[in-house]
């Protein structure tokens, strides 16, 4: 049912300039407070980020669960669209890897396990597609540096990914208040890490970004 409320939304009129201004603001403010607080931040607190009202959030999203589904969309999308570029316009395999990283923690990648776990429906089409994208633009980095003898063999898309999602979201709290100044600075020594030659093995097997949605 959720899923046909969704595909309903997605049928009616194209949004004014406005209104759509308005929708962009809402899912990038629940995008920054579910990375910094968690995916069960009060509406309140993502309205406040975004400045508008309560009532402009539920005229563009029926629920909760709405809104995070489509915050998961944008995160994953953008993160799918900055793999893509890095593969075009980076000559050297892990530059282009090196590239993709860093950019996909300013997409706030970080929020994307919150909203996985948060009870959205991973079987939907759109869900589906977009990690179909994400999955095969990480797989071409990955791959491309691997052939070229840069990238240890050993890990895998959900291996990188994962390892992303601890590494740009801040712990509960507010005592590291300046954790996006160091994000980048972390990042660069786990790249450091995933040059080949590997210097030592890695316990258990790598994993798909598939396989890591189809976990309980």
């Amino acid at each position: 049912m959720a899923a046909d409320t969704m595909t309903a939304k997605s049928a009616q009129p194209r949004l004014r300039a406005d209104a759509l201004r308005n929708r962009e603001r809402i899912v990038v403010a629940a995008r920054e407070v579910i990375v910094e607080s968690g995916a069960q931040t009060p509406l309140d607190e993502i309205a406040r980020r975004a400045g508008v009202g309560n009532a402009t959030i539920y005229r563009h999203f029926t629920d909760r669960r709405e809104l995070i589904h489509h915050v998961a969309l944008s995160v994953m999308s953008g993160v799918a669209d900055q793999a893509e570029v890095a593969m075009a316009e980076e000559a050297d395999s892990f530059s282009a890897l090196r590239r993709f990283v860093h950019a996909a923690a300013d997409e706030r990648i970080g929020a994307l396990c919150l909203l996985l776990s948060d009870g959205l429906d991973k079987e939907h089409p759109d869900l589906i597609a977009v990690r179909d994208r994400l999955s095969a633009g990480v797989e071409a980095l990955m791959g491309a540096a691997k052939a070229d003898g840069r990238l240890r063999t050993d890990i895998g898309v959900g291996d990188l990914m994962v390892a992303l999602n601890q590494l740009t979201r801040p712990l509960p709290g507010s005592f590291c208040v300046d954790f996006d100044a160091f994000v980048h600075r972390h990042l660069q020594l786990f790249l450091d890490g995933l040059q080949a030659p590997a210097r030592s093995e890695l316990p258990g097997k790598s994993v798909t970004l598939e396989d890591l949605q189809h976990r309980p």
